[in-house]
């Protein structure tokens, strides 16, 4: 059965419009997050927000965007709390949208170290998280979240959140391999991977050594966000820019 959105205002309903048609003519180079990130706030009433992209090479979340958070508060997230946080992978493993609630009742979340040393210093107390994934490769999240005294989130969050998915996808998918900034050489050896060479038949085709084309993979991981070689063929077969 279909569910249907029912809590949403003539001026809601136009901005969620207007988000989509942001995301499909957006310019190369522009980050799709930062320029829908504070619409979306508003979309689903958020008093507070954030946005990651998560880098398997590094296993950070890394390109913080926020919304009313205090900075210092979330370098010590970038820096010592989300190697403690107690839901996200598992909301990320989920990929739609979904309450921190389902993943974690409040009543434990309350008695966790996350909770009361970062969550609480900034007010946030309910929340909804949104992971973005092209095939394996993380695109970026939405985490949003509301006041102790705000309602809860609720389903018409989370179906609005899922209905623009598709187009957040596809906006991230397309501007991301744009700004994954390879050099040229990075790019030769890369797609040589994909299509199955192995590393010393890259040195030789490309006249460089075994240890080079070593480094030009391990940075090229790094810059896409991939934890192997598989991961980093399989990136360069996505859709490639215009």
């Amino acid at each position: 059965m279909s569910a249907s959105i029912t809590d949403i205002s003539s001026d809601e309903l136009r901005l969620f419009g207007e988000i989509i048609s942001r995301l499909e003519r957006l310019e190369h180079g522009c980050d799709a997050r930062e320029m829908i990130f504070p619409d979306l706030v508003r979309l689903v009433r958020a008093d507070f927000a954030a946005s990651y992209i998560y880098n398997k090479a590094t296993r950070k979340f890394e390109r913080g965007l926020t919304h009313n958070m205090d900075p210092d508060n979330l370098c010590r997230y970038e820096q010592w709390y989300q190697f403690r946080d107690p839901h996200t992978f598992a909301l990320r493993a989920r990929r739609r949208a979904t309450l921190v609630e389902e993943i974690t009742p409040h009543e434990q979340l309350k008695r966790t170290e996350f909770y009361n040393d970062f969550l609480k210093r900034d007010g946030l107390h309910h929340g909804v998280n949104l992971f973005l994934f092209d095939g394996n490769r993380d695109l970026g999240d939405f985490r949003l979240w509301r006041a102790k005294g705000s309602p809860d989130f609720s389903d018409r969050d989370t179906l609005l959140l899922d209905a623009l998915s598709p187009y957040l996808q596809r906006a991230l998918s397309r501007i991301g391999h744009q700004i994954d900034d390879l050099t040229v050489r990075e790019r030769q050896v890369c797609v040589l991977v994909a299509k199955g060479c192995r590393d010393h038949d890259i040195g030789a085709m490309l006249g460089i050594s075994f240890s080079t084309v070593r480094t030009h993979l391990s940075r090229a991981m790094e810059k896409r966000g991939c934890a192997n070689r598989a991961e980093l063929a399989a990136s360069m077969m996505g859709p490639r820019p215009d």
